[in-house]
């Protein structure tokens, strides 16, 4: 009685699953020539080295703090190297090093040659802050020395809309157009009026005018109060020499120099509880900013993605996206509710958005915001955005820091290691070849090819990760690749000898194959996975050289089943129907009798009897 061996849902097109394989391949090395022509990579076709094969630069950072602030702790050092540690892992695996150095500086090694922009994220504390807009004007040369204490001239006190009373003259403040820029969840830039604003002194009661010292008891309860103009600047613009003792906020918007840095470092530490004067990126428009209302602390997620318009319309630019937690999202709504309010007055209809002593924008307000979301915008490219999301999302650093050394280092190890390494590398898998073909004649040619497209793979993606993702490959991340050379071998064996057993039943080849690789298969995917899991728990858990090895092991372990099912099984698929293989020849290490198979006969109704071959041969009888 004949049978028919069922193939299974693969064995009728793997030249098909071959064919796909290929285009993976090509469409991986595609992509490495596109990093090389539109990337910085300047056409290499190599992958990035760590610090120990290549060397990088080493930054000292030393911390900034403004006079009279609280000393630094050890907490404070460790917290910002976690925090400085995330910033660098968040452009990638690079393998950096962050470290302190006594009790206060922290020394971060970068390998390769970092970008500007990334040297500069290091230092920056990234404090982001929401201010309402009392005041405004162009940045230009003081028109007077410092300030002696100010006298307030008498004013008449008008009642206004409110019921209030405001005074009908006090000192101007110019106001100008600022660059325009684009707002989302209704806010909009609002213009600066062309003319100049009167800007109200504090209000009084019966028509008594307030003295700054007077004024100092009674702070306006309202963050964008006008008020807040005549208050006694704090202690931290007098010790740094802007303005004198006793000038006021006023004064200090007309003092303020936006190309000082000096200037911007006080008002990066100027108290959260005070006015602030602070200018914007482009250092043309400086302003008079209300007490903090809404602190990056309460972000809880913060991403980098097109800019889209009220109409969800993507504008071409990059947008950072923030989300904040309960008591953020309850702080902004009080805020916007109140501003949107103010949309008669150009200047305190807006908030503005700061980081580290810099306006990224002070936007309009036309609608309250209660839904916990808010938009930045403001000429980032993709890069800048996401560096600077990263820097939100993963907290602001406890200060500024200053970098006390920029130097150039050598490798740790060097090419001579990474040669030794990569010669290791081909011993382990010249003895993997010796054996396959030792062990399993020509159809050890089959794990050599399957190592070949193991290696392609492999190196096009350590390639393509390096220009992708900054991922640098280590020595320990060499010993990784290494070690995943038996890993991928030994999945070549159990397939075999899955194999091989099913010819040692009595199957012919090329249903042998098939039954082999349905129960190969279930242990090279529980084998592979275990190794897998064991890489990925120790990335999680692990630091700088152990992480790289993880990584590569956990990398190498999928391409080995990706070469498993779409490369070796199809050629052996496809090896089983030529006549070499499916006949069982003595070289092709399918051979019946040197396998000791068994042969099948007809016993009569529809059973068969499997008899040694040997046996049968010989005349005997089972």
């Amino acid at each position: 009685m004949a049978t028919r061996n069922r193939p299974s849902r693969t064995n009728g097109h793997p030249k098909a699953v071959l064919l796909t394989l290929v285009a993976l391949i090509v469409a991986l090395f595609a992509g490495i020539g596109a990093t090389t022509v539109l990337g910085d990579a300047k056409g290499q076709w190599t992958p990035k080295l760590g610090l120990d094969l290549e060397g990088g630069r080493q930054i000292t950072l030393e911390p900034v703090i403004g006079e009279g602030s609280q000393k630094i702790n050890s907490g404070q050092v460790e917290r910002a190297v976690d925090i400085i540690r995330k910033r660098v892992d968040g452009t990638g695996v690079s393998e950096a090093e962050v470290t302190t150095l006594g009790e206060r500086n922290i020394v971060v090694s970068l390998p390769g040659e970092p970008s500007k922009e990334i040297l500069n994220s290091l230092s920056r504390s990234s404090a982001l802050s929401f201010r309402a807009v009392i005041a405004s004007t162009r940045n230009e040369p003081p028109t007077r020395t410092l300030p002696q204490p100010p006298s307030v001239p008498k004013a008449t006190a008008t009642p206004s809309a409110s019921g209030s009373t405001s005074p009908s003259a006090s000192p101007t403040v110019s106001s100008a157009p600022s660059s325009s820029s684009t707002g989302a969840n209704g806010v909009y830039p609002q213009a600066f009026p062309a003319a100049a604003t009167p800007t109200p002194t504090p209000s009084t009661t019966a028509g008594a005018t307030q003295s700054p010292t007077t004024a100092t008891a009674n702070k306006p309860k309202n963050p964008s109060d006008p008020a807040w103009a005549q208050q006694p600047v704090s202690a931290v613009w007098v010790k740094g020499g802007v303005v004198d003792q006793g000038s006021t906020y006023q004064d200090l918007l007309q003092e303020y120099s936006c190309t000082d840095n000096e200037t911007r470092l006080i008002a990066s530490n100027a108290p959260a509880d005070q006015p602030v004067v602070m200018c914007d990126q482009t250092q043309q428009n400086k302003f008079l900013l209300g007490p903090v209302e809404v602190k990056g602390d309460s972000i809880t997620d913060a991403t980098s993605g097109p800019e889209t318009n009220q109409q969800g319309v993507q504008t071409g630019g990059t947008q950072i996206n923030l989300k904040f937690n309960s008591t953020g999202k309850k702080a902004f709504g009080t805020m916007t509710t109140r501003l949107a309010a103010l949309q008669s007055d150009a200047d305190r209809n807006r908030s503005a958005i700061i980081v580290d002593g810099q306006v990224l924008e002070a936007l309009g307000t036309k609608d309250p915001i209660t839904n916990g979301e808010a938009q930045i915008t403001g000429g980032f490219t993709p890069a800048s955005g996401k560096l600077l999301a990263d820097e939100l999302k993963f907290g602001a650093l406890p200060f500024s820091f200053t970098q006390l050394t920029n130097d150039q280092i050598s490798p740790q190890l060097g090419q001579d290691q990474l040669q030794k390494g990569l010669l290791a590398g081909a011993v382990g898998m010249l003895l993997v070849v010796l054996y396959s073909l030792f062990q399993y004649r020509v159809l050890g040619l089959v794990t050599v090819a399957s190592l070949v497209i193991s290696a392609i793979f492999t190196y096009g993606l350590v390639t393509f990760l390096g220009y992708a993702n900054n991922f640098r490959l280590t020595m320990a991340g060499v010993t990784g690749l290494i070690v995943a050379i038996g890993v991928t071998a030994d999945s070549f064996i159990v397939y075999f000898e899955r194999v091989r057993d099913e010819v040692r039943s009595g199957r012919p080849l090329r249903s042998a194959v098939e039954t082999g690789w349905q129960r190969a298969r279930r242990t090279i995917i529980i084998s592979d996975v275990v190794n897998f899991l064991a890489s990925a728990v120790l990335y999680i858990l692990s630091e700088a050289n152990v992480k790289a090895f993880a990584f590569t092991l956990g990398l190498t372990t999928l391409i080995d089943i990706v070469v498993v099912m779409m490369f070796t099984h199809p050629l052996l698929t496809l090896l089983a129907r030529t006549k070499f293989f499916g006949s069982g020849h003595k070289w092709s290490g399918f051979d019946p009798d040197r396998l000791g198979a068994k042969g099948v006969t007809y016993a009569g109704r529809g059973r068969v009897t499997i008899a040694d071959r040997r046996r049968a041969a010989a005349g005997g009888q089972i």
